[in-house]
């Protein structure tokens, strides 16, 4: 039996996420307190919720303090009945949430007239630190369409359990490096296709970008020696019991150096293991 926590700072898209499982099979529930995530597991350990073993509650800041202090224990209790459990936490940028908010006119939760948004936000931030500590899987929406979303949630989440999801995500770095990457890797000494006026339109996986940097040994020994790396540390993760792993190759600008290399070791990977995706989080 497995159950999906989803939590998150308010706006990030938390709501999204939870309709995105409820699509592919979970039996969901929204605002669950987290005074009855107990309770809840052992109703579902004893009652059949139309034959469905995968369940997701989205749990967000409106709970008692001490709960949201409890929640790693509260998720220890799940745990020992036998319940896999796993927790997606959805951040975002500040400066970001307060733009979504402002062209929504939603209110966000916690502010009121003594409390401006800001604020809120950085008080959302601290009371949900226990749950963003016990993550499983972190993803930073700053940069994401909903749609984006919805197929990260889909490509990570939905999996058989205890298989770990292994991402690929290239990156430019002059956008800021992904804060929810576990490895981050630099190609930026590589050779750059950008200073080749014909390549410069074109991205990393266009068959004369891709021509180009194979004929590069830096780039081949580059893409070896990583490849060996991540083989080699990749199932000591998994032996660690975690189910996500994120992995992210950066380069100036994302269009072309990082791309081809998240391309090719995403190719690899595929090889031997399922649950292996790609983003490219520029080329968006």
């Amino acid at each position: 039996m497995r159950l999906v926590i989803i939590s998150g700072l308010s706006g990030s898209g938390k709501s999204v996420a939870l309709h995105t499982l409820e699509d592919t099979g979970f039996y969901c529930i929204d605002n669950l307190p987290i005074a009855l995530l107990s309770e809840f597991g052992r109703h579902i350990k004893t009652v059949d919720a139309g034959g469905s073993d995968r369940y997701a509650v989205g749990i967000d800041a409106r709970n008692q303090r001490s709960a949201l202090a409890r929640f790693p224990e509260i998720v220890d209790e799940l745990e020992a009945l036998g319940i896999s459990c796993e927790t997606l936490f959805l951040q975002t940028e500040a400066d970001t949430l307060i733009k979504r908010f402002s062209e929504t006119r939603r209110r966000h939760p916690l502010s009121d007239d003594q409390m401006p948004l800001s604020e809120a936000i950085a008080e959302e931030q601290r009371l949900l630190a226990p749950i963003l500590e016990r993550a499983d899987l972190i993803i930073d929406t700053t940069l994401t369409t909903v749609h984006q979303l919805r197929e990260l949630v889909r490509e990570r989440m939905v999996r058989a359990p205890y298989s770990l999801s292994l991402l690929f995500e290239s990156f430019g770095h002059k956008h800021g490096v992904p804060s929810d990457a576990d490895f981050v890797f630099d190609v930026r000494c590589l050779p750059n296709p950008h200073w080749e006026p014909e390549l410069r339109p074109l991205t990393g996986r266009h068959e004369r970008v891709v021509a180009y940097l194979e004929e590069q040994e830096s780039v081949k020994r580059y893409v070896e020696q990583l490849t060996g790396f991540l083989e080699t540390w990749i199932p000591a993760f998994e032996r660690e019991n975690r189910s996500y792993l994120t992995v992210a190759i950066g380069c100036t600008g994302g269009q072309h150096r990082s791309v081809y290399v998240a391309e090719r070791l995403a190719a690899r990977f595929r090889e031997e293991r399922d649950h292996v995706s790609i983003r490219h989080r520029e080329l968006s």
